[in-house]
């Protein structure tokens, strides 16, 4: 899959599927040994050290508590391919499920980039957007406004 693309164009098109399809071991497989996600960059309430998520057991709390309890949709919108990087301009859309017909729903406007190593393994990925930005805030949707099926 994606043999014929760029090599972290590659692993930006695995990381999507492999959150698209919930494939956890397939995402963590993607990871050099010391690889770093700072999504965002910089201090956020999902880093509050500002400090990225580097190593095996940060990637794994990444994905258990931000990629896992979410159906994240992901539209590249441009994509562009320089050396060993990637960057992407995409759409995130993140939807929490309340349950009783709500959900919660944050579409991120942003651009993402993925630096490999020289084996296609992923040393970083960099998710420049901006918390502050109003597109970017959560909101309480209706379960059919997420696009979730009720019950």
């Amino acid at each position: 899959m994606f043999d014929n693309e760029h090599p972290a164009r590659r692993a930006a098109l695995l990381s999507r599927e492999y959150v698209h399809s919930k494939n956890r071991e397939g995402w963590l497989g993607l990871y050099a040994e010391d690889a770093i996600i700072e999504d965002p960059i910089g201090v956020s309430m999902i880093d509050p050290e500002g400090k990225g998520h580097r190593g095996p057991q940060a990637r794994e709390a990444f994905w258990d508590n931000f990629i896992a309890p979410a159906k994240i949709h992901i539209d590249i919108l441009d994509s562009y391919a320089a050396g060993n990087e990637v960057a992407n301009h995409v759409v995130l859309t993140v939807t929490i499920d309340l349950d009783e017909g709500k959900a919660l729903q944050q579409k991120v406007h942003g651009v993402f980039t993925y630096e490999v190593n020289s084996e296609g393994k992923l040393l970083a990925l960099r998710g420049y957007w901006e918390t502050a930005d109003p597109r970017n805030q959560m909101v309480e949707v209706t379960s059919e406004q997420a696009g979730m099926a009720a019950g």
